[in-house]
């Protein structure tokens, strides 16, 4: 059977005879969605641990292009195509750490859930787009939903900020000004520059005065970060210390590890030993400041084996350990140990992991989780009390593990005096994935945010000691048994960053929430004035 042509027929009788025409699928249809695929895929290479930093901001344009004339509806569906594909293969780990008793469905669901924040920026996006300075409100408009992804679901889960694909390159000095919120913001704004600068050079053909704005406004971000790359210091202001960390290993078998606290302790002494051995033999210098890593011990009252070790060093020690408290329950904590007077100031982790260390919707999770029994007890979170302790005669700043991703633990402990900032971490839980350097790349940032170095301390890798510029002077790989040694600076200047606090990201969002009311008074403007105009017409 031939196919058939539609035929459209002349709008009005008696208008010009026009050539009948054959429809044809629209290509748009399919180019748009496969573009937003394919950069939330170029996003998601950007992270560690390819250096592919300059990948993200491509990403963005990519994006911005497909919204471009889009209504909300639209935009909203590319924007969820865009975060989905990109937190697909980014939380993987995922896989490694629940493991086949809970298949795909976590991971799948999270992704989808994390897509939603995407898909309302890409909604919100196409409101503003008619604005003036569209590609600044834009960026503000994408950052600013990052705020309430901190906070909600489940306490908040911020992996995959936009600032965390920048432990290097170009954009990394922004922090020691706005924090990751400026960084995010500096990645978003150029990407959607060179957006706007590829459309109009496409509609024009030229290089007009609107594009050389627009190419301005996309490098300035990039010439910022770059001018502030010589103010980032890394010089010490208080002396330096030789800190070692410890890396015991232990078994690669994701969630099981629960079951495995006294192999971590065992693995993490018998490195502590051999690490010992090494400074009596004068194979590496002696250390100020021992560190261990998370939950490498559980502490339920004397301890005169870890009393001993540490005697031994004859240096302090923070010593990651899960803490009894006197009614049973347990919180993730960091102990500082004295050499002479053993376990003193203790540290609790306030942002714990949801279903890792407590199980929010307990009822619901019960339904499908195989790890669930009336005996199972929630970790108790801290409440910030002693994050900033004295150990070798240094104010050392401590987070740990997944506080990592949020913005108040490193900025508190700085604003209460730290001059080293110590992050222990287990991330054994989560295989050979790239989770380890992941976080890893969010440290790095938090060392130029705060001027201060930072030293990593994981169960199995990676650890690792990192300069104030955000440089990783050295580290262990994944699952494997080892030490770190190394010479730090101590700094007492604050970063900008660290002044303004949480204002930066505030004052963001703010403005993004500004420029929405104003794209949703633009639009209904512009509906009525159609309206009206329309209504001349008909009279």
């Amino acid at each position: 059977m031939a196919p058939v042509a539609v035929t459209v027929a002349d709008p009005e009788p008696g208008a010009q005879h026009q050539p009948a025409r054959t429809r044809r699928f629209p290509r748009a249809w399919l180019l748009r969605p496969a573009a937003a695929l394919a950069s939330g895929f170029a996003y998601y290479l950007s992270f560690a641990p390819r250096p592919l930093w300059w990948l993200a901001p491509l990403a963005f344009a990519g994006l911005a292009l497909v919204l471009r004339g889009r209504r909300f509806r639209a935009g909203f569906g590319y924007g969820f195509a865009f975060g989905f594909v990109f937190f697909l293969p980014l939380l993987t780990w995922l896989l490694d750490f629940l493991g086949p008793d809970f298949g795909p469905w976590p991971w799948l669901g999270l992704s989808f859930a994390l897509a939603l924040y995407h898909g309302l920026a890409g909604g919100l996006i196409t409101l503003v787009s008619r604005l003036p300075a569209a590609p600044l409100w834009g960026a503000l408009v994408f950052i600013a939903l990052e705020t309430p992804r901190a906070w909600f679901p489940f306490g908040g889960f911020p992996w995959g900020r936009v600032a965390f694909s920048q432990p290097e390159g170009a954009f990394l000095p922004l922090a020691s000004v706005g924090g990751a919120p400026l960084v995010g913001l500096a990645v978003v704004l150029t990407g959607f520059c060179l957006a706007g600068l590829a459309a109009r050079l496409w509609e024009v053909r030229k290089l007009t005065r609107p594009a050389v704005l627009t190419a301005l406004a996309a490098l300035l971000p990039v010439v910022a970060g770059l001018a502030l790359w010589p103010t980032i210091g890394t010089g010490a202001q208080d002396g330096e210390r030789t800190v070692a960390t410890v890396q015991g290993n232990a078994p690669d078998i994701g969630l099981a590890l629960q079951g495995e606290r006294t192999v971590l302790r065992d693995n993490t002494i018998a490195e502590s030993r051999r690490l010992l051995a090494a400074i009596r033999a004068g194979k590496v210098p002696k250390p100020d400041l021992l560190v261990w890593p998370e939950s490498a011990t559980t502490v339920t009252g004397p301890d005169l084996q870890v009393d001993q070790l540490v005697a031994n060093f004859g240096a302090p020690a923070l010593i990651g350990a899960i803490y009894r408290l006197p009614d049973g329950h347990l919180q993730n904590s960091v102990i500082a140990w004295d050499p002479r007077t053993g376990p003193g100031a203790r540290y609790a982790k306030q942002q714990l992991v949801p279903f890792g260390e407590y199980v929010p919707a307990r009822k619901v999770a019960e339904l499908v989780t195989p790890f669930l029994d009336n005996e199972t007890v929630d970790m108790v979170p801290g409440d910030g009390a002693n994050q900033t302790m004295t150990a070798a005669g240094t104010k050392v700043g401590v987070f740990i593990c997944y506080e990592a991703a949020f913005d108040y633990p490193a900025r508190d402990a700085v604003r209460d005096g730290a001059e080293l900032l110590v992050v222990p971490t287990n991330n054994a839980w989560y295989g050979e994935s790239e989770m380890s350097v992941q976080q890893l790349a969010m440290s790095r940032l938090r060392a130029v945010e705060h001027s201060r170095a930072v030293v990593v301390s994981a169960v199995s890798g990676v650890s690792a000691i990192v300069a104030p510029d955000g440089t990783v002077t050295s580290s262990t790989g994944l699952f494997t048994a080892d030490s770190l040694v190394g010479r730090v600076p101590l700094r007492t200047q604050t970063t900008l960053s660290d002044r303004l606090g949480a204002w930066t990201e505030y004052g963001l969002l703010a403005l993004a929430i500004a420029g929405v009311a104003g794209g949703l008074v633009l639009r209904f403007r512009t509906r009525r004035s159609s309206a009206g105009t329309a209504g001349e017409a008909a009279d």
